[in-house]
């Protein structure tokens, strides 16, 4: 059920094999993109509702729901269910809050100052996902930040539902969330319309939202040919659980297939100092896979997905490291050790209490995070993926005393004398 591989016997090159993963070596994914994105762009709206009937079972009057109708569909919410989101909103809002900060100008030398201000992203896209599950806690972790941030404008693109709406939870985020319309669109189809506009969808200037293969595939393609930024390539869900002796295997069983469910793309691994806590935990995980609704799921997954056994938590957090796991879980009393030796991940979970799922809803910190070994590179979704960070200089007379003569030697060592004259101009103005 879960293929166990020794950490000791395995080649860089094996090493590197296992590690990969969401590879599109034949194009095929990139192909069928491609074909969406060059749709949306030449038949904008009509696109969008050939493939919600293709690709979403649905037929489309319109590709937007307005406020008055978000705020009917959400007064259908449950209390326990209502009492939830919002708690949910409160500690992702307080945690969010907590990274805004202004910064203190800097005098470099005597009278030369500079500083960095904040200026939010104007108009956002947020992407939530809405296929083989409804995802409002996604809403919540993109929408929270883009109002903190104070985005004026923020694009909501999801799925249409099979009625030709959205549901009631992620309704109840958008009134939250004060959001004056959600476009009925998904997939690739909907990446393409927030990166180039139609006449229903405005054009944004940033992308943000997990999705399948071929989300992120869109969102890299738009990358690299339009002007509209993305937060982060956040494809399949991942979790690495680095477990030892002490760790309970049916907690470990929960938490690999918490991150199976979620589609079969999705991987679930497993690395243990201890071959009897793998056993147990395949053991555990064959009980707790046969009563999960979406078992067939979970097991493509779990297929998908494998084992590795360390000599020690020094080896297991080496190949955690190479992995650069979305989501690291570190099933072990002696956590606080290894924190120091964690150099790639997206949000990490310490000890025999904290679930991965914790983080998914409800404990403040942001679920949308790095995939596929991005996390080598990128961080998670923060306040700051919202912000541009604007610099500011001032120079006084007393400054170009200071820093005059230096910028004309640099200007002309490089051969710039327009530059190295914007400077002297002003040394001869203050001295005169």
């Amino acid at each position: 059920m879960l293929q166990t591989y020794s950490y000791q016997d395995l080649s860089a090159s094996e090493i590197n094999k296992l590690i990969s993963r969401n590879a599109d070596e034949d194009q095929t994914i990139g192909q069928r993109v491609e074909g969406i994105i060059a749709e949306v762009r030449s038949r904008g709206d009509e696109a969008l509702k050939a493939f919600a009937e293709k690709f979403d079972g649905v037929k489309l009057d319109k590709l937007f729901i307005e406020k008055a109708e978000i705020a009917q569909i959400a007064a259908g919410i449950g209390a326990e269910q209502k009492a939830a989101i919002d708690l949910a909103y409160a500690n992702i809002s307080a945690f969010h809050a907590a990274q805004k900060h202004q910064e203190a100008p800097v005098d470099t030398m005597p009278g030369v100052t500079c500083w960095r201000e904040a200026r939010a992203i104007e108009r956002v896209g947020l992407y939530i996902p809405g296929g083989s599950a409804v995802l409002p806690s996604t809403f919540l972790m993109l929408g929270i930040p883009a109002r903190i941030a104070g985005c004026k404008e923020i694009v909501v693109c999801s799925p249409p539902q099979k009625d030709g709406l959205i549901n009631c939870y992620v309704a109840y985020v958008a009134v939250l969330l004060d959001v004056e319309r959600v476009y009925l669109a998904g997939g690739a189809q909907a990446v393409a319309a927030m990166a180039y506009g139609t006449d229903s969808v405005p054009r944004t200037d940033k992308i943000f939202g997990p999705g399948n293969q071929y989300v992120t595939k869109a969102k890299t393609l738009i990358q690299s040919t339009t002007q509209t930024a993305i937060d982060m390539p956040a494809g399949p869900s991942e979790v690495l659980v680095l477990a030892d002796e002490g760790a309970n295997p049916e907690f470990v069983a929960a938490d690999l297939l918490a991150q199976a469910e979620h589609g079969a793309d999705s991987q679930a691994i497993l690395v243990s100092n201890s071959s009897a806590l793998i056993s147990e935990t395949v053991a555990a995980l064959e009980r707790q896979l046969a009563v999960l609704p979406r078992a067939e799921i979970a097991a493509k997954a779990i297929a998908n997905s494998y084992a590795v056994l360390t000599a020690d938590l020094v080896q297991a957090m080496d190949f955690s490291n190479l992995y650069a796991p979305e989501h690291l879980i570190l099933a072990t009393a002696n956590w606080k050790e290894l924190i120091p030796s964690i150099s790639n991940a997206g949000s990490v979970f310490l000890g025999h209490l904290t679930p991965e799922s914790a983080g998914d809803y409800a404990s403040g910190t942001n679920h949308t995070l790095p995939t596929s070994a991005y996390a080598r590179s990128y961080s998670g979704v923060s306040l700051d993926s919202f912000i541009k960070k604007i610099t500011f200089q001032h120079i006084s007379p007393e400054g170009v005393h200071q820093i005059g003569k230096a910028v004309e030697v640099l200007a002309e060592l490089e051969g710039l004398q327009a530059h190295k004259n914007a400077m002297s101009v002003r040394i001869s103005s203050v001295n005169s």
